[in-house]
């Protein structure tokens, strides 16, 4: 295990590689016959690069969901973010509710998650998402930020147009410093109250 460093990904490397040397993935329900179908692209939107996901989600075959994810430790390893409060984003969307999931060691159905939404409007925002609001999702067992392995991006639960960008993702302290911007909560984390 490692101590991990700030930056998930800034997109400084060509796509679909991170920062951490990682690439990005698209899933989606059809792992478990769904039928929600989308892309991952990298392009500029709104100005900025971004790894943008776009799709339908259907609940049709029991599905409901598109995601994307990217493993944080070397091939599928876990990292150490006990130095950090959370996780921040920066995010475009079309002002729809997705989800950051979290998987670590020491679960390993591929139902279980710790999960936390937010609100991705169409405009630059950036979220920050603290460890302590992250929910698990059938599991019992407590989130283990000292053995994170995974993180994704999802559109879940319901029949809508996904359509989410990340320009920047990274962990943050607690004692970070944000430009001197107003916190506010939002739904489910918290939104800085500033476009970026």
């Amino acid at each position: 295990m490692i101590d991990t460093p700030e930056i998930i990904d800034d997109l400084r490397h060509a796509p679909p590689v991170a920062v951490t040397g990682n690439g990005w993935a698209l899933i989606s329900d059809r792992v478990m016959g769904g039928v929600s179908a989308g892309t991952m692209q990298r392009e500029v939107v709104g100005g900025r690069d971004a790894i943008r996901m776009q799709g339908g989600v259907s609940l049709e075959n029991n599905g409901g969901f598109l995601q994307i994810a990217i493993d944080l430790g070397d091939a599928g390893g876990e990292v150490d973010a006990r130095n950090w409060a959370g996780i921040q984003m920066d995010v475009f969307g079309n002002d729809q509710i997705y989800n950051l999931h979290l998987r670590t060691s020491d679960i390993r159905r591929p139902w279980e998650s710790y999960r936390q939404s937010f609100h991705a409007p169409a405009r630059w925002t950036t979220v920050f998402l603290p460890f302590g609001e992250f929910a698990p999702h059938r599991t019992e067992r407590p989130l283990n930020i000292a053995r994170l392995r995974r993180i994704g991006i999802v559109a879940i639960g319901r029949e809508f147009e996904a359509d989410i960008a990340i320009a920047d993702i990274r962990f943050y302290a607690a004692t970070g410093e944000n430009g001197g911007a107003k916190l506010g909560h939002g739904s489910g984390g918290i939104v800085l109250l500033r476009a970026v």
